[in-house]
């Protein structure tokens, strides 16, 4: 059987490819997959509808697109988790790096917050393999250092449920946490002070 090879792609492909990512990111974020729309993207692209479709056949392709490169992206913290390492730290050194991506990717945190609100059709399938494999490797993980003493005795998937609340709170609800600590506030740089000292106790053992 014969298998046809794509062609790499030019300059002019990669950049255009790219800007309709980018802008996708925006409208989606924005948006929400059901209020975006291809014309939004396009305008927001700086592109015309027709040339949009010849780099994506629909704006389904755009979003999953967009949420298979996010996936990769959110789980790297959580695969770095070292079973050889000192078991706080290596929590703590998570909980700042998903701190951190609410700071650097707050509309990629939307997007993914508005298709779990919607019921992940787009993303049901990863969230079943890649990410609940991924989880329970790093839960058995906790568990031998719970066993070990090293931590304290807390429910692995529910401490990481815990983890990914707290932290992309700052992203998902950026407004709602700046309106409430009103100005001259940072919000970030105080979470991290205040989870720091949550995440540290917590994990202490007894």
């Amino acid at each position: 059987m014969t298998v046809k090879v794509q062609p790499p792609k030019t300059r002019i492909q990669r950049k255009n490819t790219q800007a309709i990512l980018d802008a996708a990111l925006e409208v989606f974020s924005r948006q929400g997959f059901r209020g975006a729309t291809l014309d939004q993207i396009a305008a927001e692209a700086g592109l015309s509808k027709p040339n949009l479709l010849y780099y994506f056949p629909s704006k389904e392709a755009i979003h999953v697109s967009l949420l298979t490169e996010l996936m990769t992206t959110w789980l790297d913290p959580l695969r770095d988790l070292d079973p050889e390492g000192e078991p706080v730290e290596e929590l703590m050194t998570y909980v700042r790096r998903k701190l951190e991506m609410s700071r650097d990717f707050p509309r990629e945190s939307r997007l993914f917050a508005n298709e779990i609100i919607q019921g992940a059709p787009r993303m049901i399938g990863a969230l079943e393999g890649e990410l609940r494999e991924l989880v329970e490797e790093k839960s058995a993980v906790i568990r031998d250092w719970i066993a070990a003493g090293k931590i304290a005795d807390l429910d692995p998937h529910h401490l990481l449920f815990s983890i990914w609340a707290l932290t992309q709170h700052y992203a998902d609800f950026d407004v709602q946490v700046r309106a409430v600590l009103g100005p001259g506030h940072d919000p970030l740089a105080e979470a991290g002070s205040f989870l720091d000292g949550l995440f540290t106790r917590l994990l202490r053992p007894e």
